[in-house]
């Protein structure tokens, strides 16, 4: 089993810049993915950013504002977003999986309890 914390939500003005940062523990040797997804009030989880071993992918809503990024030897990831927006508010949840593919668009395995970010306008 892999065990996610997310911390580093929070309140935000529009514009602003705001990190996120999630822990892996466990069984965390073969994890291939991991990245972020949100969920806003009413609508869909979607997919924030993912990576691996020399690829990442974004949503297209975050391309150019939002960076993801690993850190190996501490088994964790990052997400350094900018220029927020309001429609970025919502619950951010960290992911992690064995398997990196098409499949990270939608959803990995390991899921973290999320951490909500607000962005005001």
């Amino acid at each position: 089993q892999v065990q996610l914390v997310e911390s580093g939500g929070g309140l935000v003005q529009a514009g602003g810049s705001l990190g996120l940062s999630c822990a892996a523990s466990g069984s965390v040797l073969n994890l291939k993915a991991m990245g972020w997804y949100r969920q806003a009030p009413g609508k869909q989880r979607e997919l924030v950013a993912a990576i691996t071993s020399g690829n990442s992918v974004y949503g297209d809503s975050v391309k150019g504002r939002f960076t993801v990024s690993r850190d190996n030897a501490k088994n964790t990831v990052y997400l350094e977003m900018s220029r927020l927006k309001p429609e970025d508010t919502g619950v951010y949840y960290c992911a992690a999986d064995t398997i990196w593919g098409p499949h990270v668009e939608e959803a990995m395995h390991y899921w973290g309890k999320g951490t909500l970010v607000t962005v005001s306008s």
